[in-house]
């Protein structure tokens, strides 16, 4: 079965989804299974994990829903206040929603780089082990030693680096990313999402090379058994189509074994989440 690892629904609101700015028109409108559905079909893509993006409950709760009415839907990863003092009780609440495989936050649009860090926002990670819910790191380079001090607190957490950790492919920087992607990916409990990658190019002039560097990095850091692809529909979609996305990965893996492809495109997500 081959997985997205990777994408999102909305309802767009102007006030919720302020994000994305006057740069980012193609995607100020709603995104729905619906709207996915035949662009997976059409790539050969079996199923996704559909990841948050607002910061609320109502956010996992709007994607259970959606699970519930499009089987294609795998998995989702959703929101919850990891710093909240009645986290415990939140997250056995959730246990009861199966779909549910694990839990992000946007920790990239945190003001201060040791967001991950703060003794409240560990407490919360910490419990996510007993209750077998996996967690996305959305980070910038900049705050890699905050996800390396997270994951060296927390052996056995099931944890993915989202985008490649959004190195500035645009400028060509490297050296900070790769030192620090090496510390982490160091631990067997990371994987690494191969997604969000044209986001961080030159959104008008970018080629299959520019991402080569770092997707043979990112190899040769976490193997083919710890990374998954994934193409972060619809952000995706402000200067690029699906078939765009999944191209980089298809001509980066061209010369891989099937054997390989197949961990990368399917079976390493399935692992990860459990789907």
């Amino acid at each position: 079965m081959k997985i997205d690892s990777h994408q999102h629904f909305w309802h767009y609101c102007e006030v919720k989804h302020s994000w994305i700015n006057d740069q980012m028109s193609a995607i100020k409108k709603n995104f729905l299974p619906s709207d996915l559905q035949w662009e997976l079909s059409d790539k050969g893509i079996d199923g996704c994990v559909a990841v948050q993006a607002d910061q609320h409950e109502s956010e996992t709760n709007f994607l259970v829903a959606e699970s519930k009415k499009h089987d294609f839907i795998k998995g989702v990863v959703g929101w919850v206040d990891l710093r909240a003092k009645n986290i415990e009780r939140r997250l056995a609440h959730y246990t009861k929603e199966k779909i549910i495989k694990g839990f992000r936050h946007v920790v990239q649009d945190e003001p201060h780089v040791d967001f991950m860090m703060w003794s409240n926002f560990q407490n919360g990670i910490g419990k996510l082990e007993k209750y077998n819910f996996t967690y996305d790191i959305l980070i910038y380079p900049s705050q890699l030693h905050a996800a390396l001090y997270t994951v060296d607190k927390h052996p056995n957490q099931k944890f993915v680096i989202d985008h490649i950790a959004k190195p500035n492919i645009k400028e060509g920087q490297m050296e900070d990313w790769k030192k620090g992607m090496k510390e982490i990916a160091a631990h067997e409990n990371v994987s690494c999402k191969l997604s969000g990658m044209v986001t961080e190019a030159d959104w008008k002039d970018w080629n299959q090379e520019d991402f080569v560097p770092y997707l043979d990095n990112v190899m040769e850091l976490f193997g083919v058994d710890r990374v998954m692809y994934g193409s972060d529909w619809p952000v995706s979609l402000i200067e690029w189509t699906y078939g765009e996305v999944k191209g980089i990965i298809d001509t980066y893996t061209e010369n891989f074994s099937a054997h390989e492809k197949e961990k990368i495109y399917g079976k390493n997500a399935i692992d990860f989440y459990n789907l």
